[in-house]
């Protein structure tokens, strides 16, 4: 699972208690969150690690500038996680570049976790967020792409790339990151995004996935939200069998109304 959890904006307690009856109905075996809010005493990660049974690991970054005065009750960090239902062996963070961009503290967190079978080389991000800030968002998939190249072996199960990136398929960014409509960022590391096995007809917009927005501000859905995987392992580790976005609105049959966040979830099966 890839899912942006939108920080602490709106009522952060009521969407926290229906980010887990998701996850409880989803059953992730792991996840890649971006948004993490984190304080001196919690972290949102590590609060659903607790309630699920599941191990996680942590990217911590700072708050960006333009959200500042945006939410009711702030928290004073935000950062990446994954939570794993089997143990995490191993973990590093890399921080992406600016590129001429905003001084802000963009990460990438990489989590090997010793599933059975094979571990899994897992990767999760969030990238620039400016709408016209693609040429950031290159930089920052060409130290994404090096960094999974560093890390991904040891294995025969294929990377897998999570995240937030902020931009639409077509975009320059994930056309480089993908490595199959230009020269990759690596040579020779091809990563594809695997909503290319996902059933045409199903909805697939992740980002305004929630209520329209209370300021009246024109938005439109869009696909920015990712799970990318490399190429299959010798014994098909890491082929496609199903996908599907999730957590776009109320847990059908729940018992609240509260959206969970401004972004849905992607969820993606793999076979081991």
């Amino acid at each position: 699972m890839t899912w942006n959890l939108w920080w602490r904006f709106g009522d952060w307690r009521a969407r926290r208690a229906v980010i887990l009856d998701w996850l409880r109905r989803e059953r992730p075996d792991v996840c890649g969150f971006q948004e993490v809010w984190a304080t001196e005493d919690e972290n949102l990660a590590g609060w659903l690690a607790g309630e699920l049974g599941m191990h996680w690991a942590w990217a911590p970054g700072a708050v960006f500038e333009h959200w500042r005065g945006r939410a009711r009750e702030p928290a004073d960090g935000v950062g990446n996680a994954v939570l794993s239902r089997w143990p995490i062996v191993d973990s590093e963070v890399r921080r992406l570049p600016t590129a001429g961009g905003p001084d802000e503290v963009r990460t990438a967190l990489f989590a090997l976790v010793d599933a059975p079978g094979a571990r899994v080389p897992f990767f999760t991000t969030h990238l620039h967020s400016d709408p016209a800030g693609s040429a950031v968002r290159v930089a920052q998939v060409t130290e994404l792409a090096r960094f999974v190249a560093e890390r991904r072996g040891g294995t025969p199960f294929p990377p897998v790339v999570t995240g937030d990136f902020n931009a639409e398929p077509g975009a320059d960014e994930l056309r480089l990151f993908g490595g199959t409509l230009t020269a990759p960022a690596v040579p020779g590391q091809v990563m594809t995004d695997v909503w290319r096995f996902a059933d045409p007809g199903r909805p697939a917009d992740t980002f305004r996935s929630g209520p329209p927005p209370a300021d009246g501000a024109l938005s439109f859905g869009s696909r920015t939200d990712y799970i990318h995987r490399g190429s299959t392992g010798p014994g098909g580790e890491g082929a496609v069998t199903a996908v599907w976005r999730t957590g776009a609105g109320p847990v059908p049959g729940g018992d609240s109304d509260v959206w969970p966040s401004d972004h849905a979830a992607v969820m993606a099966e793999l076979s081991a």
